[in-house]
């Protein structure tokens, strides 16, 4: 095959690549406007398109006005947010670590932001932003015990992902010795701590949020040339120019930001980091790290679970967070199975 042939193929390789790309990303974001939708016009107070088109617009009746613009419109806007950190943060840990168990729930991340928030709101009191920053914080220092006690000449993916295991139980087990001391009434306000939701976020929270998941995913761009020489291991890397320890931190330390950052506003809601990114990659298919669809698809997936929990669980209300883990367990338990399987 002579060089302008070559040259041929490998440019429509990448056109299909960046088509395949455009497309999920568009079909996502196509299931975000649906369950959107949806979202605005279903509820206690049933509205019709034009009602909500109208208060979208800050239009119309005053009540229909409030329902949308107080109520389901910042919801929607949250899920949508969390969900997109949580989609880009997964993917971030699963491509640098090389591995598909690689998400902020199994690793402790999350954990640990949720052990953060539980002691903010029982022994210092604290709520509001001052309790998000407790959830970022110690997203942040867990974070950091694990990168300490993994390192060894290097960050090496196996060793993290078990010493986050470690650390993912030793934060529950905490938070579930907390909520066992707490009263009743205090035990009710760490449940979001434990299952995460979107349902109060709003005003300068949802602000703060929305911007720093832009800063942060603008930053990914920068990092994200480093994920195919990474994926195919720290020496061919090398031989491609990559500073792997480098470009390993830089990743990590941004997709850490993104989980405290979710989490601090959503709590740690169950598997999204997880199961978003190994939809993406599939529907993708192009072997890459799939960055912006894992993104599209992390908003999508947590919106329409909170639609989901909103109502169609027989009629009870529930926090966002079940519905990701009654989703995402079953697909940990297949790729345990498949990964055992592969392994063989």
């Amino acid at each position: 095959m002579t060089t302008d042939a070559l040259e041929t193929v490998v440019a429509d390789l990448r056109t299909v690549r960046r088509r395949r790309h455009v497309f999920v990303v568009a079909g996502m974001i196509l299931v975000v406007l649906v369950a959107g939708t949806g979202a605005l016009l279903v509820g206690a107070a049933g509205l019709t398109p034009g009602q909500a088109i109208a208060g979208v617009l800050g239009l119309g009746d005053k009540g229909d006005v409030f329902i949308i613009q107080k109520l389901r419109l910042p919801r929607i806007e949250a899920a949508v947010v969390v969900g997109a950190a949580f989609g880009l943060a997964g993917a971030l840990f699963q491509s640098t670590l090389r591995n598909p168990l690689a998400s902020p729930d199994i690793l402790g991340i999350s954990s640990g932001a949720s052990l953060g928030a539980v002691t903010g709101l029982l022994a210092l009191g604290m709520s509001g932003v001052a309790l998000s920053g407790m959830a970022f914080g110690g997203a942040g220092l867990v974070a950091l015990a694990i990168w300490l006690l993994a390192w060894r000449k290097g960050l090496h993916s196996i060793r993290f992902v078990l010493v986050g295991v470690g650390f993912a139980y030793l934060c529950s087990s905490l938070v579930a010795w907390s909520m066992a001391r707490a009263e009743e009434k205090e035990a009710a306000g760490v449940l979001i701590w434990t299952v995460g939701s979107v349902s109060d976020i709003r005003g300068d929270q949802l602000a703060l949020v929305a911007v720093g998941t832009l800063v942060l995913s603008a930053a990914v761009v920068v990092v994200a040339r480093t994920q195919g020489p990474l994926s195919l291991g720290d020496d061919n890397a090398r031989s491609l120019g990559v500073h792997v320890d480098a470009a390993r931190i830089g990743t990590l330390l941004l997709a850490v930001a993104l989980v405290a950052l979710a989490t601090s506003a959503a709590g740690p809601i169950a598997f999204v980091a997880l199961v978003a990114p190994a939809i993406a990659r599939r529907l993708v298919n192009d072997g890459g790290a799939a960055l912006a669809a894992s993104t599209a698809t992390g908003a999508a997936l947590t919106l329409v679970a909170d639609v989901v929990g909103q109502h169609a669980l027989l009629g009870v209300a529930a926090p966002v967070g079940i519905v990701t883990g009654l989703v995402g367990a079953p697909y940990l338990l297949w790729l345990l199975a498949t990964t055992e399987k592969r392994s063989r």
